[in-house]
């Protein structure tokens, strides 16, 4: 079992930056792939980032690229979500998320932090 606790969210204005991290602990060597999700009021959840914990492969959603970033950091079972001029649609509740050797589903999720941004 893994369990993962995001934290990073915040009140923010339209233009700023934000940072979000999401440690894992437990059978941490389970995970193959880390990602991001958010979902908005009254939205779907919409897939924005992962990154393969062996190797670092990244992929991005079409809503993420270009201004969101995602990196990890193995020796402190962290995966990161640096999120560049915030826009209002942006305000969602993000969660992290992992799967087992990268083959899918995703198998475990956080309980979410909340971005808002203001225009």
């Amino acid at each position: 079992q893994v369990q993962l606790v995001e934290s990073g969210g915040g009140l923010v204005q339209a233009g700023d930056s934000l940072g979000l991290a999401c440690v894992a602990s437990g059978r941490n060597s389970e995970i193959g792939r880390m990602g991001w999700f958010r979902q908005a009021p009254m939205k779907e959840r919409e897939f924005l980032a992962s990154i393969t914990w062996s190797d670092g492969r990244t992929n991005y959603g079409s809503s993420a690229a270009g201004r969101f970033t995602i990196s990890s950091d193995g020796a402190k079972n962290t995966v990161y979500l640096q999120m560049n001029t915030l826009k209002r649609e942006d305000t969602a509740v993000y969660y992290c998320a992992a799967d087992r050797n990268s083959v899918g589903p995703w198998n475990y999720w956080g309980k979410g932090t909340h971005v808002r941004v203001s225009s």
